[in-house]
């Protein structure tokens, strides 16, 4: 297997390490570089507490003696065996609870293997679920078109059970839309400039977003340079993270923790640790600013490096980085398809499927969106927008082309096949499938989210939601890739 590049020699900040060599989460302290602070003014729900109070002795016993009763002896084989067997029950209640509610006859022990199968598959990046054959062309009369931000849609995010959107927007307001109904549940509005320090909200354009895995935490960044920690669940907002030197523009939940990855414009990427409200550490290595980011369960990232013409994919546990060169433009949009591979797009206008030990592209589809005349000359449709249905051979691309277009991966993603056009007018700015693949949603708006080169005046800034319709068929086999 190839390497997919040497470690880049890129320098890395850590926090400082225990006296056993272990990292600690950093504390918040006011102004320092790369760390949560509470910012003046801001409501006393935001201030972070500190650990710096001295303990006495005694309360110190107290509390490890009181651990040490807490502790179950258990060898390391026992643990595995009830975390094993906890596993196991999980899977079956949840696998019954799904066949009794779709009325199978298949049994539980059977469905059990199966998710077992396609859970080793899915660690190994293997598991890729063929459906977009099954993909019907959707009506344009089907698209639901929710109204309320009043500058372009920058960045959207779908709640993991699918039932809630979340859209921000550059005149910094943020909104939570239900599904099902199109009804707005709570809105956060933006604020003007300057008004930071007593505003609740974002005072300059929001950029990025993403949620927590178990729905539990909303995170948003800003030009401003800050990223905001919300309650997904009322829209309130817990507290900021500050240190980047520049517009963050890009966010991403580590799939199963709170583990937060933020990329930053200042070209690093920080490591948050969101429920304990603490800086874990920052990365170096790319020479332009950082225009996208994404993460899965593994515990490392992806980032589209702008003009430096680079993906770079950052091991947290190794200290190292993974290098990939294929577009000859920016790269200003980026997804992880599986654990093992990717799809970026770049302002050259090329799409790129990447698998994470090959340093070259494995497809890549140029002009995918087609060209426009710009002063005479024809300069290809810059892809501003890219998503990927997890696990799957159906990926969706967005530009301001006056259409979304939907792509097959070939098996092995060596081999990017266009399937269908959905007309749509404007800057598609971010795209998101649900965790179902039954719709795809689209942020418009009538400019580009990180500039204004452009503007489409008869574009609507709004949020689209696309049914996406299968046929009837067999179920579809899930293909291990050769690459």
């Amino acid at each position: 297997m190839a390497a997919a590049a040497a470690a880049a020699g890129g320098r890395r900040g850590k926090a400082p390490r225990g006296a056993a060599g272990r990292r600690r989460p950093r504390v918040a302290v006011p102004g320092a570089e790369g760390r949560p602070r509470a910012a003046t003014g801001r409501p006393a729900d935001e201030e972070v507490s500190s650990d710096s109070e001295p303990e006495s002795p005694s309360l110190r016993r107290r509390r490890r003696e009181a651990a040490a009763e807490e502790e179950v002896e258990e060898t390391p084989q026992e643990k595995k065996l009830r975390l094993a067997k906890l596993y196991l029950e999980q899977l079956r209640q949840h696998e019954e609870e799904r066949a009794a509610a779709e009325e199978e006859e298949t049994q539980p022990a059977d469905l059990i293997g199966d998710r077992l199968k396609e859970d080793v598959l899915e660690q190994k990046g293997r598991l890729q679920r063929l459906v977009a054959k099954d993909v019907q062309p959707p009506d344009p009369a089907s698209i639901r078109v929710l109204r309320g931000h009043q500058l372009p849609v920058t960045c959207l995010v779908i709640s993991p059970d699918d039932r809630f959107i979340f859209s921000a927007s550059k005149d910094g307001s943020l909104i939570k839309w239900e599904v099902e109904s199109g009804k707005r549940l709570c809105a956060v509005p933006g604020g003007k400039k300057g008004t930071e320090e007593r505003h609740m909200g974002h005072a300059s354009h929001v950029l990025c977003m993403a949620v927590s895995s178990d729905g539990k935490y909303l995170a948003t960044g800003d030009r401003n340079k800050l990223i905001m920690i919300w309650d997904a669940a009322t829209c309130k907002r817990l507290h900021i993270f500050t240190g980047h030197r520049d517009a963050v523009s890009g966010l991403s939940f580590r799939k199963g923790t709170h583990q937060l990855y933020s990329a930053s414009h200042d070209r690093c990427v920080k490591v948050w640790n969101v429920a304990e409200n603490a800086y874990v550490e920052t990365l170096f290595g790319h020479q332009d600013v950082i225009t996208g980011l994404d993460s899965l369960s593994r515990e490392c990232c992806v980032t589209a490096g702008g003009r430096d013409g680079t993906v770079r994919l950052w091991k947290i546990p190794e200290e190292s980085q993974l290098v990939f060169y294929g577009h000859q433009g920016s790269i200003d949009c980026i997804q992880l398809i599986n654990e093992e591979h990717m799809v970026s797009g770049a302002d050259d206008g090329s799409v790129a499927l990447w698998g994470l030990t090959k340093k070259k592209p494995l497809a890549l589809a140029r002009q995918a969106h087609g060209v426009q005349d710009v002063r005479g000359l024809q300069q290809p449709y810059w892809i501003s927008a890219v998503a990927a249905l997890r696990n799957t051979d159906l990926l969706a691309t967005g530009s301001h082309s006056a259409s979304v277009k939907l792509w097959k991966c070939g098996e092995g993603f060596r081999k990017l096949e266009p399937l269908w056009d959905i007309p749509l007018v404007g800057f598609v700015n971010s795209l998101a499938f649900s965790a179902a693949g039954d719709f795809l949603v689209v942020g418009l708006g009538q400019e580009h989210r990180l500039g204004r080169w452009w503007r489409v005046k008869e574009a609507k800034n709004s949020i689209c939601i696309i049914p996406l319709k299968k046929r009837a068929s067999a179920p579809s086999p899930e293909a291990p890739d050769s690459s």
